[in-house]
Parts: C-alpha cells; structure tokens; sequence
C-alpha cells in the first residue's frame, strides 16, 4: 500500500494481482495460457527460419510475415512471463520503473501489429490491383523504410505514456486487477486527475487503429473492385484466395483489442472484471498463436517449405503474388 504523500517518483512497486475473482484458478488457467504462449513462440521462429532460410520467400509478402512474426514474439514475451510467475509463484510485485518499462512495450509492439496487418493489406493491394508494377513499386529499400516508419510510430507516440503515468500521484491502493501494466489499469489507481492520459490514450488509439483499419478498409475495398471486375472465376478464386490468410489475421488480432479498448472505456460496468482481464490476455495470446498456423495452412508456398523442412525431400515453391 501506499501512503497519502506517495506520488509517480517515490513509488516503488505496484502488485499484480492476476485475474480478479479468479485468484483460486490460476493454476488451472496457466496451462491454456501457456499452452498458446509456446505454440505461438515454436510457430513465429520456425516461420521466421523458414523465410530466412528459403530463398523462393524472399519476397515483400514474406517480408511483411516476418515482421508479423518477430511483432508477435515481443508482444507476448513482454506480458507473459511475469503472468506465469503469478499464477506458479504468486510473486506478484513488479518494481515502478519495470512497470513502465512493460507498459512501453506492450502498447508499442501492439500498435506495431496493427501497423504491419495494415502494410500486408496494402501488399495485397499492390499484388492484385497492379501485378505488373507489384515488383518495382514495394523494393526491398521501400519495404525497410515503411517498416521504420510503422516500428518510429509506434514508438514514438507511445513515449509518453511512461512519462505521463509518473507524474501522476498514487495515494489509495498499488494493486494492479490486471497480469500486466496495462496504461489505463494503472492510471486508474492514481488520485490525480487522469482527464490528459485518457485524452492522450484515446488520441493514440485512433491515430494508430483507427488509421490502420481506415487503411486496410479501403485497400479490401478496392481488392474486392478489382477481383469483381476479372474475366474467370477462376483467376477470381486465386486472386482473393491469396488474401485468406491475412483475413483471418486480421480477424484474430483486432476482435480481441476492440474489445478490450471498448470495454476499459466505455464498459467497466458491463463486462466482469474478470472477462476484461482474460480478453486483454488472448489478446496478446492467439495472435502469435493463430498467425504461424493460418500461414502455413493457407500460404502454399510456406506449406511446401514446412514439408520440405520435416521430410528432407525435394518441395518445389512456386511463386505467386
């Protein structure tokens, strides 16, 4: 606990407290979790080492998953090691500065999910709506500056949260109802006004979400215009055929972070405590968990390039935009 003249820089710790009402369950709870934790590191690096590795990948598409990929694994190692140690050791303290530091990454590498799954559709843009000029248009010297621009943004307009959060006073409770600093969890504990950290945090959101959605709405918008307007319905198939998976990717990582971003601010009264927490951490679970599997079932060229990895035999990738 805290006292009355604590503030943002005498602070010392704050208590994760896991999944509030569930306290009694943690350890049933951990093993799904970590189920998906493993399955999602396993899946990220052997889809990384598979496009590092095979020549036939070393496209823009490819390149885009592997950011995907790398993306996922910090997503996840930054939140979820420190829950696992709640639920097996109930250590529970998390040191101030270590708690921003968490909260950094996590709101970075997850606005940076969101800046990649907006790229790969504008790579589907590109592939289907000007297949000719596909090649010459994403270089890889173009692909490596928007890749620093989505890491810049994220980084950038996230720096401030640690900042605005330390300055805030925190005189009741330290006690986080949360596995991990989430900015607005913390925020909430403090006796100060938090009016300019919802204002910032809301301003954030919609400059990276609402942007990237608004990106990738109308990229699909002008997919579907293009693939109506083909002779075949065959050429048609292939052609939306190749955006299956990056539907799917989409569809897992944005459900679960509206839903948490909807329920912090607008339905604390609504959602059990307990359903916010368990969501906000699939959020940062299935992504990683599901965007490897999704791949390798939907991507032909990486399935040949997982057989060809498990039997040692002769795959021959094709190539496809």
């Amino acid at each position: 606990m805290t006292t009355p003249n604590d503030t943002g820089n005498t602070l010392q710790q704050f208590i994760l407290n896991g999944i509030p009402g569930l306290e009694h369950a943690h350890i049933w709870i951990s093993f799904p979790f970590f189920s998906m934790y493993l399955i999602g590191m396993v899946g990220n690096c052997g889809l990384l080492y598979i496009i590092w590795t095979e020549e036939a990948l070393h496209r823009p598409m490819y390149y885009f998953l592997s950011m995907l990929s790398m993306t996922d694994i910090v997503m996840g190692t930054s939140t979820m090691p420190k829950a696992f140690c709640i639920f097996w050791l109930d250590v529970k303290e998390i040191g101030f500065k270590s708690c921003l530091v968490q909260m950094y990454f996590v709101h970075t590498f997850t606005g940076m999910e969101s800046g990649v799954l907006m790229l790969m559709a504008l790579d589907r843009f590109l592939a289907i709506c000007y297949p000719l000029r596909y090649a010459t248009i994403l270089t890889n010297p173009i692909i490596v500056k928007v890749a620093m621009v989505t890491f810049l943004r994220g980084a950038v307009l996230i720096l401030p949260f640690p900042f605005l959060v330390r300055k805030l006073r925190y005189c009741g409770t330290n006690i986080i109802a949360h596995t991990f600093c989430d900015h607005m969890s913390v925020v909430k504990l403090s006796c100060s006004s938090i009016h300019l950290d919802a204002i910032y945090g809301l301003a954030v959101a919609l400059l990276i979400g609402g942007f990237d959605v608004f990106c990738i709405t109308v990229s699909y918008f002008m997919i579907l215009k293009a693939v109506v307007g083909l002779s075949s319905k065959e050429a048609r198939s292939k052609a939306f055929g190749t955006c299956t998976a990056h539907i799917c990717a989409i569809t897992v990582s944005y459900k679960p972070a509206f839903f948490t971003f909807f329920a912090h601010r607008f339905g604390r009264h609504n959602v059990a405590p307990h359903v916010h927490i368990i969501m906000a951490n699939l959020y940062l679970l299935l992504p990683p968990m599901m965007n490897p599997i999704v791949y390798g079932v939907k991507t032909k060229e990486i399935h040949e390039s997982v057989l060809r990895l498990f039997h040692g035999g002769k795959v021959i990738v094709t190539h496809s935009h």
